[in-house]
């Protein structure tokens, strides 16, 4: 192991690591040659990457202070949230949260919700659903709550977002549809604010539509995820499995004596 510098007690912690390798390990800093090449590298690389991130955080404020000129916010927003809807011709629907700050996504905030008890389809009940369930704890626990709320959906589904949000009682969130345009190619979006009920078609080289385009499409990802992962777990279980009484061991005789009535 090779490093930049020289750190205390360097030789309790190679025994650690010998331990746990069972292998002799070596803790270097001052060297030569061709490991001090590596290390130039390592250095370089990190000097790199840490300008791209700190750059990229930049571009994304930079960004949210154009998004809040466009919807004549008075102050700068410091939280998005953006809501998606995945599913396959209505199969394991899945919704996504995703969150972003001044500075770019919030992960660890990420939320998704598998949907239940709706028609087949039905987008609308679908986001109806997930809102309700995201909107309804978020007021319960007096978190924090969104500036704007981003809905990958034409007006019918910012209107129902703005019936779930009115159901709670929240107010004080610029709610945002984002319905794609009839090529559905990025660029030709149409925003629908529903506050004021107008539609807002932004240039493609506006920055706030970028950001917006950036942030839907991450909900996007995050929603297929979610769906894949869900479907392919559906698609995997027995529909034995859903009859009361048929316990695993029932399951594995029902299937083998299937099996070789198959064969006869």
């Amino acid at each position: 192991i090779v490093l930049a510098t020289a750190i205390d007690d360097a030789d309790s912690l190679q025994q650690a690591l010998r331990e746990e390798r069972g292998a002799k390990v070596v803790i270097s800093s001052e060297v030569r040659s061709h490991r001090a090449r590596w290390l130039q590298l390592a250095l370089s690389t990190a000097t790199q990457n840490l300008q791209q991130h700190l750059a990229d955080k930049e571009h994304v404020y930079q960004r949210v202070q154009q998004l809040q000129e466009v919807l004549q916010l008075d102050s700068m927003p410091e939280r998005i949230e953006c809501f998606d809807i995945s599913h396959s011709q209505g199969e394991a629907t899945v919704a996504s949260c995703v969150v972003f700050d001044q500075h770019g996504p919030v992960k660890r905030d990420y939320r998704r919700f598998n949907i239940k008890n709706v028609t087949a389809g039905d987008d609308y009940a679908a986001m109806e659903q997930a809102l309700q369930r995201r909107f309804s704890r978020l007021k319960a626990e007096d978190a924090r709550m969104p500036d704007i709320l981003l809905i990958d959906g034409g007006k019918g589904q910012t209107n129902r977002a703005a019936q779930v949000l009115e159901s709670l009682q929240i107010n004080g969130i610029k709610l945002v549809g984002i319905a794609k345009g009839v090529t559905r190619k990025a660029g030709l979006e149409t925003l629908f604010i529903a506050d004021s009920q107008t539609e807002l078609v932004l240039p493609p080289d506006s920055a706030a539509l970028h950001l917006i385009q950036y942030i839907r499409d991450e909900s996007h990802r995050f929603a297929i995820t979610g769906h894949r992962a869900q479907r392919n777990k559906k698609r995997g279980e027995s529909v034995l499995e859903q009859i009361p009484g048929v316990g695993a061991k029932r399951r594995r005789d029902l299937l083998k004596q299937f099996d070789i009535s198959l064969k006869v």
